[in-house]
């Protein structure tokens, strides 16, 4: 059974229960703890409710604009939000709100009905002093008896009018608190903000403070490129100028000025506001207002303004990072540049780039690679091993043409992109030119198996790294052919006589033993009376290079004059020097053309006797002498016994 009062004045209301009531509703607004503590205010208001009418429950439920429905403040009993008691009364109310009227500054009609239990309840219900705004909200009283006195009705029609009034003036006095709260808050963060220099800092603090005011709101923060290393900050990578962009969040970024997106259907409202700094704009504030269909404008500048602060706090964080970043790349460019000014060798220089580039840039394998002037292409020592397999042919001989085509450098995100590369294993690739003087000397490669992985400012970096690094590269690679012209014969490229002398003598003060061999071309001057001298030079080029293939490398392999050659061998005991001798017999006879043959003398020494560099030749010479009179063509071994 539903039960309406129709309500009057209370002209009959007896005069201390007035004043008692007055009284208590005045000593509440001006208690200082109520003034700050909403909560605080309505537990004491409706508890005195609760004993004055003697209600089984009083709860009091003021209206949320948000969320288009009534909110439980504060109840004498515990009560699930869930429950469907709790949806019954917003249900109630929204069937009721049409059918009441405004009689001046008084409620015209409160209503009661009965529940499935058999109690009576009654809603009196609360308005706003300017008669535009009627949805306020209710006090719900629950009595066990299922009819109430009239004398009790009409004390909670004053209740109503005068709750009205008390939660009015203190919604304006809290009202204007919560703005200069919120605008302090704002302070307090915009000093926080340009406390720190840290991006992610700055990322953090700007969510806090949404959801600190805006509690029900919704934030994300799209930003026009990555910055946060906190997965758990609610920020996207801002998508523009692609059909599944958000429109309304690339016109906020792209015009600077903040945009709506209304939802009827889904019965939200989104606001973006951009991130401005002086320089630029940083990204997009993106904010939901649940279950409205405009965005309330009261809000709007608030956020506008909070956003603006972030995006010059952003800035400031940005060229704070980007000027961190300036100096330490001019650090490592100076470090470098000094260190390889110091005249360091090819190998020394080398090495010391490799441990630079892995440090700063990550990079997993590094190449250097030296252009020829036969147009070929030398992976030079000390590159990675990955470069000096044929597991990278393919790669280097693709960029090469690439990089002599455009002579410029080469920043690919994923090789594998390329079908004509074939690369599997390595993804991301920076390649640099070395340029001195106009020329293309050579080139810098670095690789990582993740796609993507090197930052164009890395990119940027390496080719000024590189720049800075040529003239000393070229520097090294100069220094070590003048040293490898004054040791080197130049006809046949192999060392010279002095250089030679030296590199035995060395052997025999920390050797254990060596084995020397002297090689002379049979009747020579009959080729160059046959041939001319010009094909007798190509002759001992032919010989010196079948020396080159057939010795190892810490071998020393010599002119030793005219066309006499000569090969150190350290460590080398007789019987290797024998067979290396044999070896060489037989290819020259096989290999040259016009045809030739050699004679070769051996000598040895060890730890065991005294010798000399100069008995060391001498012995070798006196079996070569032997060689050359016993038929030519064949290897004799000096066998004089030593003391």
């Amino acid at each position: 059974m539903k039960v309406i009062f129709y309500m009057t004045k209370p002209e009959n209301l007896l005069l201390n229960e007035k004043i008692e009531l007055k009284s208590f509703l005045f000593d509440l607004i001006t208690d200082d703890q109520n003034k700050t503590n909403f909560s605080h205010m309505i537990e004491r208001l409706i508890r005195f409710l609760k004993d004055k009418t003697e209600a089984d429950s009083v709860g009091l439920y003021l209206y949320n604009k948000w969320k288009d429905r009534y909110i439980l403040e504060q109840s004498t009993e515990e009560i699930d939000k869930k429950s469907s008691k709790y949806s019954l009364l917003n249900d109630h109310l929204k069937e009721i709100e049409g059918n009441y009227t405004i009689k001046g500054d008084v409620l015209s009609r409160a209503s009661l009905w009965e529940i499935p239990q058999g109690k009576a309840d009654l809603i009196v219900l609360l308005k706003k002093q300017d008669n535009r705004a009627l949805k306020f909200g209710f006090i719900y009283f629950e009595f066990n008896e299922g009819s109430l006195a009239k004398s009790l009705v009409e004390f909670l029609e004053l209740v109503g009018i005068e709750v009205s009034l008390l939660l009015e003036s203190w919604k304006r006095y809290y009202g204007s608190l919560n703005e200069d709260e919120r605008y302090e808050q704002l302070y307090r963060v915009t000093a926080k903000f340009h406390s720190s220099m840290d991006m992610d800092d700055v990322l953090g603090e700007i969510i806090h403070t949404l959801k600190e005011v805006y509690p029900s709101f919704d934030c994300l923060l799209l930003l026009s490129h990555d910055n946060s290393s906190h997965p758990e900050l609610p920020i996207c990578e801002l998508q523009y100028g692609s059909e599944s962009a958000n429109q309304a969040a690339a016109q906020a970024y792209l015009t600077g000025t903040v945009q709506f997106e209304d939802s009827l259907l889904n019965g939200k409202s989104i606001l973006y506001a951009p991130l401005k700094g002086k320089q630029g704009i940083y990204g997009v504030l993106q904010v939901t207002a649940p279950n409205t269909h405009m965005f309330p404008k009261q809000e709007v500048g608030f956020i506008e303004l909070l956003a603006n602060t972030a995006g010059s706090a952003l800035e400031n964080a940005q060229l704070y990072q980007q000027s961190r970043r300036l100096i330490s790349d001019l650090q490592l460019i100076n470090k470098t540049s000094h260190r390889l000014n110091s005249n360091l060798r090819l190998n020394e220089t080398i090495s010391f780039m490799t441990e630079q580039i892995t440090t700063s840039f990550d990079a997993e394998e590094i190449g250097f690679i030296m252009f020829l002037s036969d147009g070929k292409s030398r992976v030079l020592g000390g590159s990675s091993e990955y470069f000096l397999s044929e597991d990278s042919q393919q790669l280097v001989d693709f960029i090469n043409k690439k990089i002599k085509k455009e002579n410029d450098a080469l920043f690919i995100g994923d090789l594998t992109l390329d079908e004509s590369i074939n690369e599997k294993k390595y993804r991301s690739l920076m390649a640099v030119p070395m340029i001195q003087s106009d020329a293309l000397i050579g080139a810098v490669y670095v690789l990582n198996q993740n796609p993507y992985h090197f930052s164009f400012e890395k990119f940027k970096l390496l080719q000024s790294l590189i720049h800075h690094s040529t003239l000393a590269f070229t520097n090294s690679m100069l220094r070590e052919e003048l040293e490898k012209m004054v040791i080197t014969d130049h006809l046949t490229k192999l060392y010279s006589r002095n250089y030679l002398d030296e590199k035995i003598q060395q052997s025999m003060n920390f050797d254990a033993l060596g084995a020397f061999l002297i090689i002379d071309i049979d009747n020579f001057k009959l080729v160059n009376d046959t041939y001319g001298h010009q094909i007798g030079d190509e002759v001992i080029i032919q010989v010196a290079n079948i020396i080159k293939r057939s010795v190892r490398d810490h071998d020393i392999a010599a002119r030793w004059g005219g066309e006499e050659l000569a090969i150190y061998l350290p460590k080398a005991s007789l019987e290797i020097g024998m067979m290396v001798a044999k070896r060489l017999v037989n290819r020259v006879a096989a290999e040259t053309d016009p045809k030739v043959t050699i004679s070769c003398g051996i000598s040895f020494w060890t730890k065991e006797r005294t010798d000399s560099v100069k008995r060391l030749f001498n012995r070798a010479d006196e079996a070569l002498y032997k060689a050359k009179q016993s038929g030519k063509n064949r290897v004799v071994i000096y066998e004089e016994k030593v003391d």
